[in-house]
């Protein structure tokens, strides 16, 4: 911005005023300290002058005696210099003395008498003295001569007592300018500053006391003129607004309250969805809310079919019978609600302007359908039924715009939940039919296989055949309802928070007590956050199969068991039973289906598992959960 357009002219400043002030105080001082310098030195000058005057007289006398010396010793010496002196005395007043100073005053009389003296020296007097014959002729003009320079004498004092008086009066006027001045000077500030920084303090005591009424007068167009009309703008433009204050003040509380509802509804609906509730619960409970906030007679939530391309109603609440019943399914083309789910927009639909249309009651003055969107996929829709005319604020169509989103986020977590819970089912469903298939499966083929034997040997009567197969019977049946009972306790295994080391302790005194083997355990808390509780479980299915292979294949005396919970998570089986040939992994795998069960849990845990053994020297199931890998409790 140019701050020059905010000047006053040049002449008008009170920098100029002040200069100019300065200036003229200044030149008059100056003016009057020059005049009384000018009489002080005219003075000093008719002084000296009138002491050469009077020295006019005593030279002429000691002339006059020098001649009559002359006369008796016939010396001329003396008189020459007393004449010589005399006209010096003479020239030095007719030219003057700067440097003394001495001059004669400027006045005609003066200089009138002074020639008058000058010439009587020079014709009469100083031609007698240097003839020593005329000494009488001298004495007898002498008096005349005294009689004049006591004359010019008279006049120089009396023109030095004028200029005296001179001095006195430019010296009172000086005093009298300097009072004058100064009463003049104080009274021209006060009137161009202190009076107007008054009113200026006056005026901003009334803004504070909140009178924005007040004005100051435009006196002048200098600096002082510009602060007031600045005032007075400033004074208008609070006026202004403190006149509409309370109207903006009373705007904004009303803003903020709807502001304040809108994030309460947000919030409150939030929390709600957030509520492990079905999707039947989900949506009563959605519509229920929306009513009650948004004054709505009626609301309806219809969800999108991927397998008819229909909206389906699945929640309502202050809609008619009559139309539920019409309208439980409606093409996606055919209905507002549609139109919503397709578009993901709000569309309002004003019954008292338009056509009827589907998904509208014809109690309703008024429907506004919004979609449910969760991440760009389309759900479906709900509607609000209004019973009078309500036009909805661009801000309550952006909150139903976002409540909708938030509903269908929340309806697709459920489905998606509803999905993970599906196929956990599923994987443990296929976990449970390799158990049965490595277990109890082959235990059965094994007992059928024995019925065959015994129902031949039993027809060809070889009792001794069939005493030996009597016995692999029974403990095929033993080692079988072993296996059914151990699958029963893995399958019911349970765990709740903080129980995981209590878990492993029993599956391993459960081992001992099924097995007879002697476990070893070596647990070990090494600052590593607790696993969470799904992958606890999984851990403890792995502990379980390796603990059933053992019991099963090893043969083993001793068993150790070393749990480690550090930044990595670590669990070691060890057993010194008759191993296996490490080159027969594949075939081992091929017939135990323990180790596929293995492997496909540490997958899921996105672990590492280790088998390693060697024939007679036993084997080593290892598994190592990384910090990537593991889930804070």
């Amino acid at each position: 911005m140019d701050t020059r357009a905010f000047l006053p002219p040049m002449r008008e400043r009170l920098a100029t005023r002040i200069v100019m002030l300065s200036a003229v105080a200044l030149v008059l001082v100056l003016t009057m300290i020059g005049g009384t310098l000018w009489l002080s030195w005219q003075l000093q000058g008719a002084g000296a002058a009138i002491n050469d005057a009077g020295s006019l007289r005593m030279r002429a006398n000691a002339v006059g005696i020098a001649l009559l010396e002359s006369q008796r010793e016939a010396g001329t010496s003396t008189l020459d210099e007393h004449i010589a002196q005399m006209n010096a005395t003479l020239d030095r007043l007719r030219r003057g003395d700067p440097a003394r100073p001495l001059f004669l005053p400027d006045d005609a009389r003066i200089r009138e008498q002074f020639d008058s003296v000058a010439d009587a020296w020079r014709n009469t007097l100083e031609p007698q003295a240097r003839d020593t014959s005329e000494a009488s002729r001298y004495l007898a003009a002498l008096p005349s001569f005294v009689a004049g320079a006591d004359a010019l004498v008279s006049l120089i004092e009396k023109e030095n007592a004028r200029k005296t008086a001179w001095l006195r009066m430019s010296q009172m006027a000086l005093a009298a300018l300097s009072c004058l001045g100064t009463v003049a000077i104080v009274y021209l500030l006060y009137l161009w500053f202190v009076a107007p920084v008054q009113r200026l303090q006056e005026g901003l005591a009334r803004i504070q006391r909140r009178e924005f009424d007040v004005r100051l007068p435009v006196e002048s167009r200098d600096e002082i003129g510009n602060l007031a009309a600045g005032f007075n703008r400033m004074a208008a433009e609070l006026q202004a607004l403190y006149g509409d204050l309370a109207a903006r003040v009373e705007a904004k509380t009303a803003e903020l309250a709807a502001q304040n509802r809108e994030l309460t509804a947000l919030y409150e609906m939030t929390a709600f969805l957030n509520l492990p509730n079905d999707v039947r619960a989900l949506c009563d409970g959605f519509i229920a809310r929306l009513t009650r906030q948004f004054d709505a007679h009626g609301a309806t939530v219809r969800l999108l079919s991927d397998e008819d391309d229909h909206l389906h109603l699945v929640a309502s609440v202050g809609v008619p019978p009559a139309l539920l019943d019409a309208e439980r399914c409606m093409p996606i083309d055919e209905c507002l609600c549609g139109d919503a789910a397709m578009q993901g927009v709000a569309v309002i639909h004003d019954a008292r302007r338009m056509r009827p249309r589907a998904c509208q009651s014809m109690e309703s003055a008024g429907v506004a359908a919004f979609g449910i969107v969760s991440q760009g996929e389309k759900l479906g829709a709900f509607s609000l039924h209004f019973d009078a005319a309500r036009a909805l604020p661009a801000s309550e169509i952006k909150l139903l715009e976002t409540l909708g989103k938030h509903f269908g986020t929340a309806l697709k977590n459920r489905r998606l939940a509803a999905m993970e819970r599906r196929f956990a089912v599923s994987e443990e469903r296929n976990l449970v039919a390799q158990g049965l298939h490595d277990s109890i499966a082959q235990g059965l083929n094994f007992l059928k296989m024995q019925v065959h034997l015994l129902d031949a040997a039993a027809r060809d009567e070889r009792i001794d055949e069939i005493r030996e197969i009597v016995p692999l019977l029974e403990g095929g049946v033993a080692e079988s309802y072993d296996d059914v009972r151990e699958l029963l306790n893995n399958f019911r295994s349970k765990l709740g928070q903080g129980k995981f080391r209590n878990a492993v302790e029993s599956t391993i005194e459960r081992f001992r007590s099924q097995s007879g083997i002697p476990v070893a355990l070596d647990y070990r808390e090494a600052g590593g956050p607790p696993l969470a509780a799904d992958l606890q479980l999984q851990v403890i299915f792995i502990l379980q199969e390796a603990l059933s292979n053992v019991r099963k294949h090893a043969e083993a005396r001793h068993v150790n068991v070393t749990i480690v919970n550090d930044s990595e998570f670590s669990l070691l089986v060890e057993d010194d039973g008759l191993g296996y040939d490490p080159d027969d992994m594949g075939f081992l795998d091929e017939r135990h289906v323990g180790f596929h069960i293995m492997r496909e849990r540490a997958e899921r845990l996105s672990a590492r598992l280790q088998l390693t053994g060697s024939p007679k020297r036993g084997a080593r199931v290892e598994l190592i959960l990384p910090t990537h890998a593991r889930q804070a409790v």
